[in-house]
Order: C-alpha cells, then sequence, then structure tokens
C-alpha cells in the first residue's frame, strides 16, 4: 500500500506547465509523474484494471491533472478521452475529467450550456450547411454588424476570421466542415483588450487583460498582459462559466461590450498561464495542486473499483 500519492500529470512532454505542477505535488507531499495519454491503453488482458499507465508498474494513479491532450485524428483523440473516462470510472480523482474537457473543447456545447446557465454570452450561430451559413451572416451582418468565424476545436486564437461580409466565408474543407459564427464584440475603447481569469475549485484565482494590436488577442498572439484583480463582477462571471461546464480549474475569456457589460466569450478546460504567472504573484499551479490534493481520499486508500478488483 502507498503512503505517498503518485498523481498523474497528463501533458504530451515535460515543459514548463508539467514542470510547475511536479514541483507544487511536491510541496504538498505527492509525486507527480508526467505521462502522455498517447502512450497509454487499454490492456483488458493484463491486470484486474484493463489500464496500462506508463510510469505506474500496472498500478493505477492516486488521481490525474489533465494539463494537455495533443492533437490527433479523431479516433485517438476519442481513445484518450475513453482512457480518461476509464479512470473516471475506476474511481480515480481526474481534473480535468473527460467530460468538461468534450464541454470545453467543443465551443457550440460550451456556448449552449453558458447560455443555458443565463450566463452573458454573445450570439452564436452554428451550422454544417454552407448555405444556411451565409444566410446567416447575411442577416446578422446588416441587422448588427461583424461576426467572428471560430474554428469549433481551436486555440490560442489560430484560424478565427472576422466576418463582415457573408461572401467571405470559406468553403466547407476550411472549416472542417462546421460554421461557428459568433458575434463580434466592440468594446469601444479605441483598443483590443479582453480579460483571461483563472477560476480553481470555485473560485477566481487570478486574472489579467491582455492587449492586442488587434482584434485576436491571445498572448500566443503576441498580447501584451497587464495583472488584474479577479474579484468583483468579472470573477463572479468566471466561476459561474467554470461552473457551468463542471471545470475543476479553468480559463475564461471575458470581453466588454461597448456599454461596460462583461460577457464570456470562451472557457478553456486545459488552460496554459505562463503569461499569467508572469504577472501575477498567485501561484498559479500550487492553486490547482492544493485544491486538487484537497478532495483526494486520505492517503494509501485506492480507488473503489480498484480495491474490489484486488489492485493494491
Amino acid at each position: 500500500m502507498r503512503t505517498i500519492k503518485r498523481i498523474a500529470i497528463f501533458a504530451e512532454r515535460p515543459q514548463w506547465h508539467a514542470e510547475r505542477l511536479r514541483t507544487a505535488l511536491a510541496a504538498g507531499g505527492a509525486d507527480g509523474v508526467c505521462v502522455s495519454l498517447g502512450d497509454c491503453s487499454f490492456d483488458t488482458g493484463a491486470g484486474a484494471h484493463g489500464l496500462d499507465v506508463p510510469g505506474f508498474d500496472g498500478e493505477l494513479p492516486d488521481g490525474a491533472l489533465v494539463r494537455a491532450i495533443s492533437a490527433g485524428s479523431f479516433e485517438q483523440v476519442t481513445l484518450r478521452l475513453g482512457l480518461l473516462h476509464a479512470l473516471h470510472d475506476l474511481g480515480v480523482p481526474v481534473c480535468n475529467d473527460a467530460r468538461a474537457i468534450e464541454r470545453c473543447v467543443d465551443k457550440s456545447t460550451t456556448t449552449f450550456l453558458l447560455s443555458r446557465a443565463g450566463i452573458p454570452t454573445p450570439p452564436t450561430w452554428v451550422c454544417e450547411s454552407p448555405e444556411h451559413a451565409r444566410a446567416v451572416a447575411a442577416r446578422e451582418i446588416g441587422a448588427g454588424g461583424p461576426l467572428v468565424l471560430k474554428p469549433l476545436f481551436g486555440a490560442q486564437g489560430r484560424g478565427l476570421h472576422f466576418i463582415d461580409d457573408a461572401s467571405r466565408l470559406p468553403e466547407p474543407d476550411e472549416v472542417a466542415g462546421v460554421y461557428y459564427l459568433q458575434r463580434y464584440v466592440d468594446s469601444g475603447e479605441g483598443d483590443f483588450r479582453d480579460w483571461r481569469v483563472f477560476v480553481v475549485g470555485g473560485r477566481a484565482v487570478a486574472a489579467m487583460i491582455r492587449h492586442g494590436a488587434r482584434w485576436i488577442t491571445n498572448v500566443g498572439q503576441g498580447a501584451l498582459c497587464e495583472g488584474a484583480s479577479p474579484d468583483g463582477q468579472v470573477g463572479a462571471l468566471a466561476v459561474a462559466a467554470a461552473d457551468a461546464v463542471g471545470a475543476g480549474y479553468a480559463g475564461v475569456d471575458i470581453i466588454h461590450d461597448a456599454a461596460g457589460r462583461p460577457q464570456v466569450l470562451e472557457v478553456n478546460s486545459m488552460p496554459a498561464w505562463q503569461g499569467l504567472q508572469g504577472v501575477t504573484r498567485v501561484d498559479v499551479a500550487q492553486e490547482i495542486v492544493d485544491d486538487f490534493l484537497a478532495r483526494l481520499p486520505a492517503a494509501g486508500t485506492a480507488p473503489v473499483a480498484a480495491r474490489r478488483a484486488g489492485v493494491r
């Protein structure tokens, strides 16, 4: 029986974020093991639980923190999410779990859940038909101004298009057959800015304002970061958004319209925080880890399914 908790850190390679999580786990008395989900597998013929997680000698981890799932074929990504579902079903605490990741990776589901929860978010239309998309764009551009076309699966501001004319919509093969159109929000402030609020365990723990040279304000696209307080209306809105998608930790993107009203643009269930860490005194990785460890069963307690199977 193990007395020191061993936590899987699912990342594609040892890098800044994974190392920060390992350091934070060590400070919390746990051992972090970095492993790629692409190296994990189902193996129903070996062991009692049917999974092979490298680095754990045939045992299950005591918990798992998901930092990244690499891009791959539809089949590969389905398998990796299936492994996370399996760990959850075996009683292994996973953060974020596969359900939350699926809800956030699919922007249409995120927007649907935000809207259903009454959280302010820009009007959005998602469809497969290019004719339908062009009709929506022509109608909405005429009625309320430009739209933003986003890839359904995407991050760091890649693949975004500013649409102020329906004729500029790309062909279906350029958008993987799905048109995600969202109302462009103009802050009316003369520059391009939005907020990234980091939520952990139902609390807004850190925030920054991102200033872009153009309308795309992601740090990966060259935006400058300014530290900000996570308290108040913006923080409360970010917490509600993370709760709506079931995320234990999340990076929530919020923009203010010309009237100063905040609206949630996206919820990221596998957010990077290197830019944020540079403008906040809060140790973001430690916040994630402390919240996660506090929710784990007592040391040496195996997951229920593993105990029943005789593992450990």
